[in-house]
């Protein structure tokens, strides 16, 4: 077997040599600003549903614990922004291990809601391990990718070996019944594989099984089922499983251009349900508009597209493509929001990054944009060739 190793020759991107020591200005304030704003919105769609679970005693009950989980995840930004990224290469494997103990715990301690446990209850503080472990399948399809260099080309390597390592989270997500999890995860896995060179033919091919596979998960879960028919003809049942999505299609419709105003939406007084969760957009459509909502959307892409303008210009491989994956699972998460409040997509229970209220969401996510600035100090420095022999 031919000898791999990685040899380091001084190239200079466009001229520049000078090290970046500080992080990328313009991500960072992109990522604020849509922290920001998502917080102010989750207030707006949160407050009548908080005042009626606290007796119409408060208003903040929601805000007040995503305010907390955003202090955390912007110290971890903070944090993470300074850390090398090979700390990272090197933790791949054990961080990969904890998130399998922690997927396991789960069916054992967890939390059971509508049928499935997804949550472990930490003092008081429920936790959701999923969203730990699309972090750690991202970061050891990073280590892969170049670990396995232009091998990636072979089936053994780029798709039995990234297969494997993927089938290690989705089993135990399989088990709890997370199918939303498994759909996401699924969709950054074939974009992250694509990037390191996997075959085109394999991936369509790993598509087509997938495809099969939510078919026959579904028809074992009834109320996955119930959701696919209510995205198909949610008119038919308006009471029951088609009730949420006609509420949020009233919700966007009655927004119209500019909205009825900040605060002033009617549907999140209990009439949405998860209007400050997986349906907040419909908030920010009713009350905002068509412009606010573009507005928000460009912010999206604009914070998309720099992370990836970041990840082209990563020191090495690794970085480049755990940048890329990082923020590949922000766009995947959003698309499918918004085609799910818009009722393109059927319900998947995926939450919108950085307005949706979920602690344990927002605190990683942030963390990871933490990692993100960390390869920005890079983005100047002489690239990394790594040549397989």
């Amino acid at each position: 077997m031919a000898l791999q190793r990685i040899l380091y020759a001084k190239e200079d991107r466009r001229g520049r040599s000078n090290p970046g020591e500080s992080v990328d200005i313009p991500f960072l304030i992109l990522v604020l600003l849509l922290l920001a704003v998502g917080l102010t919105m989750l207030y707006s769609a949160s407050y009548a549903q908080s005042e009626y679970d606290t007796g119409y005693e408060i208003t903040t009950k929601y805000l007040q614990k995503q305010a907390v989980c955003a202090a955390i995840g912007l110290a971890a930004m903070a944090a993470f922004s300074r850390i090398p990224a090979q700390f990272w290469y090197r933790a791949a494997w054990p961080l990969y291990g904890v998130s399998i103990v922690l997927l396991l715990s789960v069916l054992v301690v967890g939390e059971e809601v509508n049928g499935a446990k997804r949550w472990i209850n930490l003092a008081g503080i429920q936790f959701q391990p999923s969203e730990v472990a699309k972090f750690t399948m991202i970061l050891l399809f990073a280590r892969l990718t170049r670990r396995f260099g232009a091998d990636a080309k072979k089936f053994r390597y780029g798709v039995l070996g990234f297969g494997a390592a993927l089938m290690g989270i989705l089993v135990p997500l399989a088990l709890e019944k997370h199918l939303s999890a498994i759909m996401l995860m699924g969709m950054v896995a074939v974009v992250m594989m694509y990037v390191a060179g996997t075959s085109p033919k394999w991936l369509l091919a790993g598509a087509g099984a997938a495809v099969l596979f939510v078919i026959v998960y579904i028809s074992f879960m009834g109320y996955a089922g119930d959701r696919v028919t209510a995205w198909l003809h949610p008119e038919e049942d308006p009471g029951d499983t088609g009730y949420q999505i006609l509420q949020s299609l009233y919700a966007i419709g009655s927004g119209g251009l500019f909205g009825l105003g900040f605060g002033k939406s009617r549907q999140k007084y209990l009439y949405l349900p998860f209007q400050y969760n997986d349906y907040i957009f419909a908030i920010i459509c009713e009350e905002l508009g068509l412009v606010g909502a573009l507005m928000i959307i460009a912010l999206f892409a604009l914070t998309i597209l720099r992370g990836y303008w970041i990840a082209l210009r990563a020191s090495d491989r690794f970085s480049t493509v755990l940048a890329a994956g990082l923020v590949t699972l922000i766009a995947v998460q959003t698309i499918l929001n918004l085609g799910v409040v818009t009722n393109l997509l059927p319900s998947t229970g995926i939450a919108l990054p950085f307005f949706s209220y979920g602690g344990t969401a927002l605190a990683v996510n942030l963390g990871e944009m933490g990692i993100v600035l960390s390869i920005s100090r890079q983005r100047n420095r002489i690239k990394k060739q790594e040549v397989i022999l």
